[in-house]
């Protein structure tokens, strides 16, 4: 099979569908890859970096599109991306298509095989493809809520682990998935008062025993998210339910009754934000301020530290790009029921119900789509 590696376009994006080790990988399984010219700049690989394991380079996007069978990808495509895809093309990339209906609608009449990295599932359930990113992200937001309490930053210029006599700051984590639990985790590193906040009690019982005294930990309620929100100095918002649009967990009235100068950082913005107030922002132009409450969605954070972020992702989507190109995507679907999970849309027919249902759409299950 012919791979197709373009480089990516959305703003500040510099994480690469496949780096050089990856790529060697799939030329010893047998199989092509075409790169664009400049796709691993960001991450401090060059064309010569790629030719050495043995991928060709093209000197466009346009090349890579027209010539491959399946193009590997880091975010969705965008506008001009979605009009080079093929009708009988494999797009294999985060798509998040419960809050991108233009996208969706776009790919529909396109045609082409899309398989979102967010939706694949393994054995237990889990989310694989998207675990990586969500940890990158959970991490981040730590990182980045310290930044914008800065004063300077427009914060109420708090330090998250207060000093000997002067309170830490209180931050509350909304859903206790990998990227609240991640992002529950660096605060603790820092020293905060954490507390976060899930409506599945197994998920807070592994919490609890996992960080102990250390971590508090809340059945989620209205009631319970309106207090903790309103007494924290960084919100953080993970909520996830899987290829759906994220929950708007956190009303604007909530929003409205925290402190001036408070950050939120909402991670589900890929999937539409489960605050109110939230609006996709971009690394170029990441916060505004709503409310006097500091708001940060960007909708690609781990895009801030390309480097670890692509070498995460690609240590779990490598193995399935490669049965993915070894057997077809057929049969590879159909051989994994997990990664039949991952098909979203297929000739013009979108096939994951979550999205269907979200953007009023017409659903195909994903086994009768592909005629198996």
């Amino acid at each position: 099979m012919l791979i197709g590696v373009p480089k990516e376009i959305k703003t500040h994006e510099y994480r690469v569908g496949l780096v050089p080790p990856s790529v060697r990988e799939v030329v010893h399984h047998g199989h092509e890859v075409l790169v664009e010219t400049g796709a691993g700049q960001g991450i401090g690989f060059d064309d010569d970096a790629y030719r050495a394991v043995g991928a060709t380079i093209a000197e466009g996007a346009s090349e890579v599109f027209k010539s491959a069978e399946m193009i590997v990808k880091v975010k969705e495509p965008q506008a001009e991306e979605c009009h080079m895809l093929r009708q009988d093309q494999v797009l294999f990339t985060y798509l998040h298509l419960a809050a991108e209906p233009e996208m969706t609608r776009r790919l529909v009449e396109g045609g082409s095989i899309a398989i979102a990295y967010e939706t694949v599932t393994d054995e237990a359930g889990r989310l694989p493809l998207l675990a990586p990113m969500s940890e990158v992200a959970g991490r981040m937001s730590i990182q980045v809520g310290c930044h914008y309490l800065e004063k300077e930053q427009g914060g109420a210029g708090i330090l998250l682990s207060g000093v000997p006599g002067v309170l830490a700051a209180n931050v509350c984590v909304i859903g206790g998935g990998v990227a609240g639990a991640s992002a529950a985790r660096m605060a603790m590193g820092y020293e905060a008062k954490v507390t976060v906040l899930d409506k599945s009690i197994p998920r807070l019982d592994e919490l609890d025993m996992r960080f102990g005294a250390q971590l508090n930990t809340l059945y989620s309620t209205v009631d319970a998210v309106e207090r903790n929100v309103a007494d924290a100095d960084l919100v953080i918002g993970s909520v996830l339910v899987p290829g759906a649009a994220a929950p708007k967990v956190v009303t604007e009235a909530m929003i409205k009754a925290m402190r001036p100068g408070s950050v939120v950082v909402d991670i589900a913005i890929d999937q539409g934000g489960c605050m109110e107030t939230s609006r996709p922002t971009t690394h170029a132009d990441p916060v505004y301020t709503e409310h006097g409450v500091i708001h940060y969605c960007v909708t690609n954070m781990p895009g801030a530290v390309a480097h670890t972020s692509t070498f995460a992702l690609n240590n779990a989507t490598l193995p399935y790009v490669i049965t993915l190109a070894d057997k077809g995507y057929r049969q590879a679907l159909a051989d994994d029921p997990g990664l039949m999970e991952g098909l979203n849309v297929h000739e013009g027919r979108v096939t994951y119900e979550a999205v269907a249902r979200d953007l009023r759409m017409d659903y195909t299950p994903a086994v009768e789509a592909i005629g198996g």
